[in-house]
């Protein structure tokens, strides 16, 4: 995926004709918008509001590591690290698949993998699970979602719950390029287009409560700028030039809420779906394994005011508790039949104040984290071949459970990059986490007490995921 991306011509062309967002966002300065200064404590009167809106930023693919706040070196976000600044990151966060629509699947529900179901390419989510949205929505927020990731299609049954669900198209400029230009590869939209509407549906909802989701895919499609093109031409380098891309994309879409006096009414949540791999374990891309460079990726929550120095969470946590959190935060109905849990506790404890029960931080920490993968997710005739992770502390088992023998366990604290496997050794943390991987593979219980659809993609719907690189077993 990665090489045919980079190879393609379009990624080098000269993007000229970009609307005033993209012109704006390449000359903006790291500037941390002017908010109210609160503490973390703070954070629990959000439930006690009912101006509060919300905007959800799901930037796809994006590992956490290649960030500044996360201790990257290379200065590919700095208007994300000025947010952090102020805000609560999560130092530690896996997501729960290295491929978007089951991972995407369990973010929604809360729910892990082995539990929902969606595993393979053609489930859809059913019409009896309750999402976000729909809850959002029963609150009185005007719902709305922009993507651009054709897992979270309508026909995949993502837009539950929302009021407008839209995939933005390129601008009428960027079309007249194209049409100048027909050697170049058609590019079907850019996170521009998602901003700029974005920035539409600010104009004509903004005065109510609104609800606003986001799935950016730039960084996916390893587009970027000529003000990004800083870091060099291999495939790592590329994928960095579209983080700045996207980061100064973030930039222009917090000045929009500054414009329209719509920041101290709003709470930011930035998040992925999952990472992606530079041949750290031999492989680009991702779909293909549970390793870290896939598996860990960001969480930040942006209050509607600056949290002097931040809130940094170090324990471990997962995509399945990004909603409990907000949930919880906006004090609004949890999610029925939820793995994960609120993470309000843990940020409690970062900031300095008590919420929770006795003992309840202490329990989210000490919690395995799991992952799942079936490798056939995109072949249309494949036999199961699930994969499981189990995280908890430092110690990491990748569970493969139609062939344990090939299993690998990993002690993070000496070897963060998934280098030496122990699982032939038998260390003692190993039986614990065979344990709880095999149980979790057999234990499954729906949330929504049906199975999810299948549904036949059309030749177009399987053309389109193919000329983003999908299907055939990858990503």
């Amino acid at each position: 995926m990665p090489r045919r991306l980079a190879e393609s011509p379009w990624l080098f062309f000269s993007l000229a004709g970009l609307l005033l967002a993209v012109a704006v966002a390449t000359q903006i300065e790291v500037r941390p918008p002017a908010r109210p200064v609160g503490g973390a404590s703070d954070l629990l009167g959000l439930r006690d509001r009912r101006d509060l809106n919300l905007v959800f930023v799901l930037v796809d693919t994006l590992r956490a590591d290649r960030l500044g706040s996360y201790g990257y070196a290379r200065e590919t976000s700095p208007n994300f690290d000025a947010l952090a600044r102020e805000g609560v990151l999560f130092e530690n966060v896996l997501t729960q698949s290295s491929w978007t629509k089951t991972s995407m699947a369990s973010l929604w529900t809360a729910t892990n993998p082995i539990n929902h179901g969606l595993l393979h390419y053609d489930h859809v989510m059913p019409a009896e699970a309750l999402l976000p949205a729909e809850i959002l929505r029963d609150a009185g927020f005007r719902t709305a979602g922009l993507w651009r990731n054709g897992w979270v299609a309508p026909n995949f049954g993502f837009d539950q719950g929302f009021d407008s669900y839209v995939n933005p198209k390129a601008g009428a400029e960027r079309a007249r390029i194209q049409r100048a230009n027909p050697s170049t590869r058609p590019l079907q939209g850019t996170d521009e287009d998602l901003v700029d509407s974005a920035r539409e549906f600010l104009d004509a909802w903004g005065h109510r409560r609104f609800f606003l989701y986001l799935h950016f895919m730039d960084v996916h499609q390893y587009v970027y700028d000529a003000e990004s093109t800083r870091f060099g031409t291999s495939y790592s380098d590329v994928y960095d030039q579209s983080i700045l891309w996207t980061d100064k994309l973030l930039a222009v879409l917090f000045e929009a809420l500054i414009d329209r006096e719509l920041l101290d009414e709003t709470l930011v949540v930035i998040a992925a779906d999952h990472g992606e791999a530079f041949l750290e374990h031999g492989r680009e891309g991702h779909a293909r394994n549970l390793y870290q460079e896939v598996a860990r990726v960001p969480f930040l929550i942006v209050p509607p005011f600056s949290i002097e120095g931040g809130v940094r969470v170090p324990e471990l946590v997962s995509n399945i508790d990004i909603w409990p959190t907000l949930l919880d935060l906006l004090g609004l109905p949890a999610l029925p039949n939820a793995d994960g849990r609120s993470l309000v506790p843990l940020i409690a404890k970062a900031g300095g104040f008590e919420a929770g029960g006795p003992g309840e931080a202490e329990g989210l920490a000490r919690r395995p984290v799991f992952s799942q993968l079936d490798r056939g997710w995109g072949q249309v005739e494949e036999a199961k071949r699930p994969l499981v992770a189990v995280q908890q502390g430092e110690s990491k088992l990748i569970r493969h459970v139609d062939r344990p023998p090939r299993s690998e366990f990993f002690d993070l604290a000496s070897d963060p990059g998934e280098q030496k496997n122990l699982y032939a050794a038998r260390p003692p943390a190993l039986e614990p986490l065979e344990a709880l991987a095999d149980r979790y593979a057999r234990e499954r219980k729906s949330p929504f007490g049906v199975e999810p659809p299948q549904r036949e993609l059309s030749e177009l719907q399987r053309n389109q995921l193919k000329a983003l690189g999908y299907l055939g077993g990858q990503e």
